[in-house]
């Protein structure tokens, strides 16, 4: 039986990576994102594998049912879902952040990834064979900050409590759920890192970024296990970026 992914911000960056191993291994590969056109690039990146673009957007309840259902109707199960699907404010004062910088980092980091677990908790739940698993996207910021990253860094940190409550609710159903950090990814987001980017000690330095491969190998080994056992919580970072000690 061929597995089932669903992907979220797969259209560039991590999400596009790992859409693109998952179909390397034979999954079939549902991939989310806003951007029809950045969809249909990384779809175009897999010649001959089975996978599809569905415009979504994670902050619209309505879109993500509709992300499922068009699942369901496809290909009848679903075995992996990447919460992948993330975003940013301005790197500002805490203090002049707006009302809506805020809330649009929750809906898209915090609310989009719930949303999507309901709709796969309940298709997981239905199936047969019954089950499944969910990888939820965190980040370094899951453990510690960068400065001026508020929203960012709440969003993270909550995912790490929504992965643990979603490994408890699910294991009944043989319903596994991890998360993994991703330090420095190089992606289009990071390129940035090669000027220089904030400190904590207040300087501007540049860091060291990895491959995007290394982090889609992460999920791949994460999804390869059987559902009696569960990479609960993984991290993957550029070895020498200023994470672990004092800088």
């Amino acid at each position: 039986m061929q597995k089932v992914a669903i992907v979220t911000g797969g259209g560039s960056g991590i999400g596009r990576a790992v859409a693109l191993a998952l179909a390397g291994v034979d999954y079939a590969v549902m991939l989310a994102g806003r951007r029809l056109g950045a969809l249909n690039e990384t779809v175009s990146l897999a010649p001959g594998k089975s996978m599809l673009a569905v415009p979504t957007d994670v902050t619209d309840a309505k879109s993500v049912a509709a992300l499922f259902e068009r699942t369901q109707e496809e290909f009848g199960r679903l075995d992996l879902l990447f919460n992948n699907a993330g975003t940013g404010a301005p790197p500002v004062a805490m203090e002049t952040l707006t009302l809506a910088q805020w809330q649009a980092v929750v809906d898209t980091n915090l609310t989009g990834p719930f949303l999507c677990t309901q709709a796969a908790l309940r298709m997981m739940k239905s199936q047969t064979p019954r089950g499944g698993r969910i990888i939820n996207n965190g980040s370094i910021s899951a453990h510690a900050p960068r400065p001026n990253s508020a929203p960012y860094t709440a969003t993270k940190h909550a995912i790490t409590g929504l992965t643990k409550a979603t490994a408890l609710d699910g294991r009944a159903f043989d319903i596994a759920c991890g998360q993994i950090d991703i330090g420095n990814a190089a992606t289009p987001m990071t390129a940035r890192m090669a000027k220089g980017v904030p400190q904590a000690n207040g300087m501007l330095e540049p860091e060291p970024t990895m491959d995007v491969e290394a982090v889609a190998r992460a999920v791949l080994y994460m999804a390869s296990l059987p559902l009696d056992a569960n990479v609960l919580s993984m991290t993957v970072m550029a070895t020498k970026m200023p994470f672990v000690g004092r800088g």
